[in-house]
């Protein structure tokens, strides 16, 4: 009761606030709390300036750090908002003011047990980037190094807290309102937000993604990770080698500097391709504060709180499908859908290529440089509620990011496309790879062989089903049992041939 009561006062405050920036639409399209919505479109609901979505990411921004994460996620989610509100949430900077760095030279010197002075010779009071979670100083060793050390905002632990149990609260609400809204999985979403956001504030999982990450591109200089100073680095604190380079989006500057925007843009499209689909494990914050380019071109990735993880059987599901809408092959494209599982089985495979094909031509057909997957993308979620499509939770943030990587590589070079240019590098690593398909073949066996004690049990089931006549088989189904018994037959072994030939089948089509 008490947690109710608090969660109906703190969302009556955040209507009002939404009600000042004329964006109380965001609750009012839930349809649920009426009376709190009601309350404060009485209150304070005004007229402001800007389309509805950059009215919403205005209020969101002054709600705060769990907001503005809120709204990021959201921008995702075109299903719900719409293309072009979800489109403005796209441009809510995770940027606020700084806290001081006298508190930033307390949360060292606690993470620690030493003073600032002892750690490092020079340290920078003044951050050089500040978000909702953690802000940036710049700083040089006892040993001379130039390195960036990333601090955890004090109390961030407890505002995410109490803000994410609102968040779970509302959705839960949604979830029992709006039965129609559950294939959208808002709890779900929700849990995936308050996954990252508690990754994101431990800073040892931030070090230990940006290892990994500089593991997977080890002797590719291509693509750079700053390296983890281990010994500065602990829960609140993250220490780095300093990232020096332009910002990826700055065309005039790399121009300037003799680089060639084209080349850098065949760079990063090349390592954002190793990331989703050789690897799985993926940057998943790619604005141009993310990412320099260095004097020599390569590029250098900074900022490791948000990475998404896919595995082997959707990074093919992905690349098929990326491949079909690009060949223009909208039957394969809904083939992958249905193979996938994001599609119901019991809808038409015909119909849903029908509205692949409408959604993907007006796209398709635009100047090659204006094509954008992650708009087409984002236009299929929104026909979840024709086919009974399912939310996929773990693909928004796949969406997300590439949002965010069109609208940096159009900036570095707009008379390009990095999905034309990440095309043959997508068509070669899913005819290079049969060894995907033999894995593939085997966890599918192996999944299915750690279920052959249920299929036992079942078949046991039945068999006493049968013997107390409570069931009753077809004259056929008996003659083939009487024969499987006869020549003994052994079950599971019968199970694994028909497995083994059906995945040697497989990979022989």
């Amino acid at each position: 009761m008490f947690r109710s009561l608090r969660n109906v006062a703190r969302l009556l405050g955040i209507a009002r606030l939404l009600a000042r920036h004329d964006a109380l639409f965001l609750l009012e399209k839930t349809r649920v709390a009426g009376a709190v919505v009601a309350a404060a479109r009485l209150a304070s609901r005004r007229a402001a300036p800007g389309r509805p979505g950059q009215r919403l990411a205005r209020a969101l921004h002054e709600a705060g750090p769990s907001f503005i994460k809120l709204g990021q996620a959201l921008s995702t989610r075109s299903d719900i908002l719409g293309e072009e509100m979800a489109a403005d949430l796209t441009l809510l900077q995770d940027r606020v003011a700084p806290f001081s760095g006298a508190l930033a030279r307390e949360a060292i010197t606690d993470e620690f047990g030493a003073p600032v002075e002892t750690l490092f010779a020079d340290f920078d009071d003044q951050a050089v980037a500040a978000a909702s979670i953690a802000q940036v100083h710049f700083a040089v060793t006892t040993d001379g190094r130039e390195v960036a050390v990333k601090v955890l905002r004090p109390g961030i632990e407890a505002a995410f807290a109490r803000d994410l149990d609102l968040f779970f609260w509302v959705a839960g609400l949604i979830e029992r309102a709006r039965p129609e809204w559950r294939r959208m999985k808002p709890l779900e979403s929700v849990a995936i937000l308050a996954d990252t956001v508690k990754m994101e504030m431990d800073l040892r999982f931030e070090a230990a993604a940006a290892s990994e990450l500089a593991e997977n591109f080890a002797g590719d200089d291509t693509f750079q990770v700053p390296r983890v100073d281990w010994t500065l680095t602990g829960r609140r604190v993250l220490t780095t080698e300093r990232a020096l380079g332009i910002p990826l989006d700055d065309r005039q500057a790399i121009i300037a500097a003799g680089l060639d925007p084209l080349a850098v843009l065949e760079k990063a499209t090349n390592a954002f391709f190793k990331q989703v689909f050789r690897d799985g494990f993926f940057h998943a914050d790619l604005h141009s504060g993310n990412l320099f380019v260095g004097e020599d071109g390569n590029i250098i990735a900074v900022d490791f709180g948000i990475m998404g993880r896919m595995d082997r059987r959707v990074r093919r599901h992905i690349g098929e499908m990326l491949l079909a809408f690009l060949n223009r092959d909208y039957r394969r494209a809904a083939e992958v859908h249905f193979e996938a599982g994001w599609v119901p089985p019991d809808q038409s495979v015909d119909i849903f290529a029908q509205a692949c094909r409408s959604i993907a031509e007006p796209i398709l057909d635009r100047p090659q440089n204006e094509i954008s997957m992650a708009r087409l993308l984002g236009q299929l979620f929104q026909v979840t509620e024709t086919f009974r499509m399912e939310t996929q939770p773990s693909l928004l943030l796949l969406q997300k990011t590439m949002l965010e990587a069109e609208g940096t590589a159009r900036s570095l070079c707009p008379e390009a496309n990095m999905w034309i240019l990440s095309r043959p590098l997508i068509e070669d690593w899913m005819n290079e790879a049969p060894e995907e398909r033999i894995r593939e073949a085997i966890d599918d066996m192996a999944a299915t062989v750690r279920h052959l004690p249920r299929l036992m049990d079942g078949v046991e089931k039945s068999a006493a089903m049968l013997a107390g006549g409570r069931l009753r088989l077809h004259p056929e189904t008996v003659r083939a049992l009487e024969t499987g018994r006869n020549n003994r037959v052994n079950l599971p072994t019968l199970v694994f041939v028909i497995l083994l030939l059906g995945a040697l089948a497989s990979l022989l089509m």
